[in-house]
């Protein structure tokens, strides 16, 4: 009885250590995108743990023959790809983070991974570049009139400032210079306004739904 005891100590002591304590930590689905010029990982949000993050990385495959052949698989075109990476706490993706996250494995998968799509790349090494935008989420209801659009190589990336609000990505026809800023009507009107304000090409990722 008392070796059982004994050992049982250390794991007691460990446990609030474990990573699954941390409030960040989870599967953290993402879309990828991008092409020839650097390839893109936006992480796909909700109001509540441990997803309460808006981040958008950049990032390389460590395999260069996949890295090249996803780069030309995704260049110019809005087909939906996701990331279903291996769980890791967000918040090692933040500013300053005392153990920052420099990689991660992730399954590559052709559709939304949660919703029918075709896993072609199996647990897939991705190293990050670069953290291009890391914001929390603010969960109390706030209604705002205009939507407002950050460029990410070719692409431009909606900001979630409000509740609800939505998730949305699009391809560009040329990168744009300057964020651009829209009244927020519905998705048809928005993205008819988009056009007028940069060279639309297309969306690669619209969600509603995870955002109420």
């Amino acid at each position: 009885m008392r070796r059982r005891a004994f050992t049982a100590l250390p794991l007691l002591l460990v446990a609030p250590m474990l990573p699954a304590a941390e409030a960040s930590y989870g599967v953290h689905g993402m879309v990828l995108f991008g092409g020839r010029d650097g390839l893109y990982a936006s992480h796909l949000p909700m109001f509540y743990p441990p997803h309460d993050v808006q981040v958008v990385l950049k990032v390389r495959f460590a395999d260069a023959a996949l890295d090249r052949a996803m780069r030309a698989r995704l260049d110019g075109r809005t087909a939906l790809w996701t990331l279903a990476p291996e769980r890791f706490a967000l918040h090692r993706l933040a500013p300053g983070a005392t153990q920052p996250l420099t990689g991660f494995a992730a399954d590559v998968v052709e559709g939304h991974f949660e919703q029918g799509g075709t896993a072609l790349h199996r647990r897939a090494r991705l190293e990050v570049e670069q953290v291009v935008l890391y914001r929390p989420l603010d969960a109390a209801p706030a209604v705002r009139t205009t939507s407002r659009y950050v460029p990410v190589g070719r692409y431009l990336v909606k900001l979630i400032d409000s509740r609800p609000d939505f998730d949305h990505i699009v391809l560009l026809k040329r990168a744009a210079t300057a964020p651009v800023t829209i009244a927020r009507t519905g998705m048809q009107a928005d993205l008819r306004a988009l056009a007028l304000e940069a060279p639309l090409a297309g969306s690669v990722h619209y969600c509603a739904e995870d955002l109420l």
